[in-house]
């Protein structure tokens, strides 16, 4: 059992608590700028913020947590994110949207340095074996019950007692997190170097993902499935108020997603016996098919959210845990990083194109191309170009 590894135990309920706050704010604030300005895109921007930092500094802050101590990046990212949060307790009309961004882009900061860190400890903290696998699919297992508790929940909070009883939480829980990362042990100490060190260690990182081409394919392959789910995710609150009833209604529908994450955590992990390129290709065949039931069929809305997050959550965990076995420690970090850039850059794309497709067409439209996308990947994956881009586990 990963948990009676004293060192992943506290990464993982720092993690966790994190993670618990983050979801509150996931219905939230979209639900909060559409009220004060009823604009699909001013909404969808609140996603574009999110995933803006990451796209543009996503490399550097792989070198960051690759030169660091891991354990001090997280504690700083989990201050950051608190005052980052906080900002939001000062939004009150129209005009003040833009302090939205602001507050959502400094929060992804923090994020973006804390996240690839988390990522490229855990091997160093229960290695590339079995256990790796099932530390992996523990923390989707945990991300599935923090969809299930804290979407519906900040929905909840948000209609009881507006913006601030949601926020505060969200702070609480990032300080909360900081306490138990610096409970673990002090990891090494911090390579200093000038610029052209750092220049040199990114193309070292870039170096491998050009040279190992199942890791190359991944990413690509990763890319386009997030970008795909973005379009969705940012017209997700709008439809589920419309069509669903409200944002405790939409809450509820994405407490389907976490219901889904849970069944793929506990899925995946006993399908280390089959070949990773079948099980990924038909996780994404069946996303597929859940965006366009989720979206066109409001009464299949929920077990459709449960389908999507139990195929998606499956074809995520194959992906990182492939990465995490093929890539060496000393890049990993760098690595983890670039496969966090191009998802906030694919993330962005898709939070812009998801309203504005859905405004000039339907979101119906949105979800028919997302799944379009989605079963594309998953044809590649089946009957890959070439030689086989998703290898067999080690």
């Amino acid at each position: 059992m990963v948990l009676r590894n004293r060192e992943f135990r506290l990464l993982w309920l720092g993690r966790s608590v994190s993670g618990l706050g983050s979801w509150l704010l996931v219905v939230a604030v979209p639900a909060h700028v559409l009220v004060l300005t009823g604009s699909l895109t001013a909404t969808g921007l609140t996603l574009a913020a999110e995933f803006l930092p990451p796209m543009l500094l996503g490399p550097f802050a792989g070198v960051v947590v690759d030169r660091w101590d891991r354990r001090r990046v997280m504690i700083a990212a989990d201050v950051l994110r608190a005052f980052a949060v906080a900002l939001l307790l000062f939004v009150r009309e129209p005009d003040d949207v833009a302090l939205v961004y602001v507050a959502v882009a400094a929060e992804s900061v923090g994020t973006l340095a804390f996240r690839p860190a988390a990522q490229a400890h855990i091997p160093a903290l229960v290695g590339t074996g079995r256990p790796l696998t099932a530390a992996n699919a523990l923390n989707s297992a945990t991300d599935g019950a923090v969809r299930l508790l804290g979407a519906p929940l900040g929905g909840l909070l948000y209609a009881w007692g507006g913006i601030d009883l949601v926020v505060w939480p969200d702070i609480a829980s990032y300080l909360v997190s900081a306490v138990f990362i610096a409970l673990t042990k002090p990891g090494p100490r911090a390579r200093r170097g000038e610029l052209g060190a750092v220049i040199a260690e990114l193309r070292e990182g870039a170096r491998f993902l050009r040279d190992d081409r199942a890791v190359g394919g991944l990413l690509v392959l990763n890319t386009a499935f997030l970008g795909a789910n973005a379009a969705l995710t940012s017209v997700l609150v709008p439809h589920g108020m419309a069509a669903w009833g409200g944002t405790a209604r939409a809450g509820l529908v994405m407490s389907g997603l976490g219901v889904g994450f849970l069944l793929g955590a506990v899925v995946v992990r006993t399908l280390d016996r089959f070949r990773p390129r079948a099980v990924l290709a038909g996780a994404l065949a069946m996303t597929a098919v859940g965006f366009v039931v989720l979206f066109t069929i409001p009464w299949a809305a929920l077990p459709a959210a449960v389908v999507v997050g139990a195929f998606g959550s499956t074809a995520l965990i194959l992906v990182q845990t492939t990465v995490q076995r093929r890539t060496p420690d000393a890049v990993l970090g760098r690595v983890a990083a670039v496969v966090f850039a191009a998802e906030a850059a694919a993330t962005f794309a898709g939070a812009l194109a998801g309203p504005l497709l859905a405004e000039a067409a339907t979101i119906a439209t949105v979800a028919w191309v997302a799944a379009g996308i989605t079963a594309l990947c998953a044809l590649v994956v089946a009957h890959p170009p070439g030689r086989d881009r998703v290898p067999r586990r080690p």
